[in-house]
């Protein structure tokens, strides 16, 4: 079968023949109905400082996956052939990272690992909701301790700030939005933000409770500590830069809690597929072929998308 491989930073992605997976003791073959594409595997492949783990080389990547069990290996006795799953994501095994994942028709994955999709979410809205809804939800909720009625900003508002602003007004936070992208803003005021503005220092006088920080372009998370109240929580997940210089003053005085957001839970993933089973989180994707996925990460590395892509594989 064909597979789209990272081999080295500063290269493309290569398409490769590989071997079909095989079930092991303790494993499943999913074959793959859905992998969305993420701006971290556009950070593997053109930059040498961003972290990467294991040593596989060539590896398939792609981690946000959705599919059906084709394979159950020995010993496995919880889930069964045609069971619609998920990948939950572990650095201990995680796909495209530690080993081959979901850019191929099949991949294997532990037993342990995966999570149920409910009936009535989408292959897409399942294959987002592995890593880009499961890592907003557990920014926000996890790690932001955002509770009902708190004033919540939201600074970028692409595919995880999208996802984020619509979690946050159906936990019945007051959402505020910060966005330089003024197309976007009818969408932000669609999806129920009550204010959106081009920097997040405008919304200073809201008295933010948690500020996520989605873009992590390093002026932003300074800006979100400027901008939070006191005692207020700042929270990043976003890496578009792996550094940042941020006011001391502002982060002292105001007792300021600054906390990273790295990956999710499994509460998180099953909280956001609870979310779309009801049809009130419907992520805005775009559906691209298996053939166009290093075209896709090409997009991505240039920006400006305003939906999820998502690779769709068959029926």
């Amino acid at each position: 079968m064909k597979a789209w491989q990272f081999t080295a930073v500063h290269e493309p992605l290569v398409l490769n023949e590989v071997a079909e997976p095989v079930a092991v003791p303790g494993e499943v073959v999913i074959d793959v109905k859905a992998v969305g594409l993420c701006h971290s595997d556009v950070g593997m492949l053109e930059d040498e400082n961003w972290p990467r783990h294991g040593s596989k080389n060539p590896i398939t990547l792609g981690h946000e996956i959705a599919g059906v069990v084709g394979e159950v290996g020995e010993g496995v006795t919880e889930w069964k052939t045609g069971d619609r799953v998920s990948v939950f994501l572990t650095f201990a095994s995680m796909p495209g990272h530690e080993r081959d994942g979901g850019y191929a028709p099949r991949m294997l994955a532990r037993a342990e690992d995966l999570i149920r999709i409910p009936e009535g979410v989408s292959w897409e809205h399942a294959a987002v909701g592995a890593d880009a809804g499961a890592c907003s939800y557990h920014a926000l909720v996890g790690v932001g301790e955002a509770r009902p009625g708190d004033k919540v900003g939201i600074i970028g508002f692409g595919g995880l700030g999208q996802i984020a602003t619509r979690i946050a007004v159906l936990k019945g936070y007051e959402v505020y939005v910060a966005t330089r992208n003024q197309s976007l803003w009818p969408l932000a005021m669609e999806m129920g933000a009550r204010r959106i503005v081009g920097d997040i220092r405008e919304l200073a006088d809201e008295e933010l409770a948690v500020i996520v920080d989605f873009a992590g372009a390093g002026t932003t998370t300074a800006a979100a500590v400027d901008a939070v109240r006191r005692g207020g929580r700042v929270v990043l997940p976003g890496m578009a830069a792996l550094e940042t210089t941020i006011s001391t003053k502002s982060l002292i005085m105001k007792q300021v809690t600054l906390a990273g957001a790295l990956g999710a839970s499994k509460e998180a993933q099953r909280g956001v597929y609870d979310l779309m089973a009801t049809g009130d989180l419907s992520p805005v994707t775009e559906t691209i072929a298996f053939e166009e996925i290093a075209a896709g990460l090409a997009r991505l590395s240039k920006g400006g998308l305003d939906a999820r892509l998502v690779a769709r594989f068959g029926d």
